[in-house]
C-alpha cells in the first residue's frame, strides 16, 4: 500500500530521529534557521509526569515480549462502536470523549499500550483484531503484525496494527500482509473519512510490515521511561 496521488510522504519511524507526545504539552515556534530534516515547527516538550490515582496507563506494564512485538494492551473502544471512548488521564477512568460526526464505527478494537508515550501526546495507539468486540478497560495479550503511517493534524499518529495471542483465527498471522487485502484497505480508509465531518484532516501514508512496529514500540518505551523519570524529551519530531 503505498502513496496515492500527491498524499505527503510521512517519515519511515525506525530513524533515529524518532521522538514520541503527551497532555499537557507546550507548543513553541522555531524560527526557520532552528529547522532542520529532524525538527518540526510543531515540536512539543511535555509538562512534567504526575498522577493523582491508580492508571491503567501508568499501573500496567507492556510486558517482557516488546522486543518480540509481543504486547500487552488495553482496548478503550470495541470494534463496531462509534463512541470514541479513552482513558482520562486525571481519574484513570474511562470517560466518552465524543461520538463519531461520520456515520462510521471502529473496524477493530482500538486502545494503547500502557507505559509508552507517542507523538499524539498519548500512550501508543494500538488496533487489534478479531472475530469479535472486545470490552473497554480490557487487557488483550497481542502480537504486532503491522504499523499504520499516519498524521493527524500535523502530528504524528501512528498506529500499532496487532492480532490477540489466544485468538486460534490468527494463529498464523504474522504480519499485515498476510491479511487480505481488503481487511487493509477498510482499516486506511476508515482513519481517513472519520473526522471529515469535523473539518479535521487525517492522511494515511502507508501500511507497513510487522519489523517496522518492532522499534516504534521500543522507542515509545524508552521514551515514556525517560519522561516519568523526569528527563527532557521532545517530541512530534518529524
Amino acid at each position: 500500500m503505498g502513496n496515492k496521488g500527491n498524499q505527503p510522504t510521512l517519515p519511515v519511524p525506525n530513524k533515529k530521529a524518532w521522538r514520541l507526545t503527551v497532555d499537557p504539552v507546550t507548543i513553541f515556534p522555531l524560527s526557520p534557521q532552528h529547522f532542520s530534516n529532524h525538527i518540526h515547527p510543531m515540536t512539543k516538550i511535555p509538562a512534567p509526569y504526575h498522577q493523582n490515582g491508580p492508571s491503567p496507563w501508568h499501573d500496567v506494564s507492556a510486558g517482557d515480549k516488546t522486543a518480540e512485538g509481543i504486547v500487552r494492551c488495553l482496548v478503550e473502544i470495541p470494534m463496531g462502536s462509534s463512541n470514541k471512548y479513552e482513558i482520562d488521564k486525571e481519574t484513570g477512568l474511562l470517560c466518552l470523549d465524543r461520538v463519531l460526526h461520520s456515520a462510521v464505527y471502529y473496524p477493530a478494537n482500538y486502545g494503547f499500550i500502557p507505559q509508552t508515550l507517542a507523538d499524539d501526546g498519548d500512550p501508543l495507539d494500538i488496533l487489534v483484531l478479531g472475530a469479535g468486540p472486545v470490552y473497554p478497560l480490557t487487557i488483550v495479550k497481542a502480537r504486532a503484525i503491522g504499523l499504520m503511517l499516519m498524521k493527524d493534524q500535523d502530528e504524528l499518529d501512528h498506529k500499532v496494527i496487532a492480532v490477540p495471542v489466544g485468538d486460534p483465527e490468527y494463529r498464523d498471522c504474522n504480519d499485515v500482509h498476510d491479511l487480505p487485502p481488503h481487511r487493509l484497505a477498510v482499516l486506511r480508509r476508515f482513519f481517513e473519512d472519520y473526522k471529515i465531518l469535523e473539518h479535521k484532516t487525517v492522511v494515511v501514508d502507508d501500511i507497513l510490515p510487522a519489523k517496522e512496529a518492532l522499534p516504534v514500540i521500543a522507542e515509545s518505551i524508552a521514551t515514556y521511561k525517560k519522561w516519568r523519570a523526569g528527563e527532557k524529551v521532545i517530541l512530534n519530531q518529524q
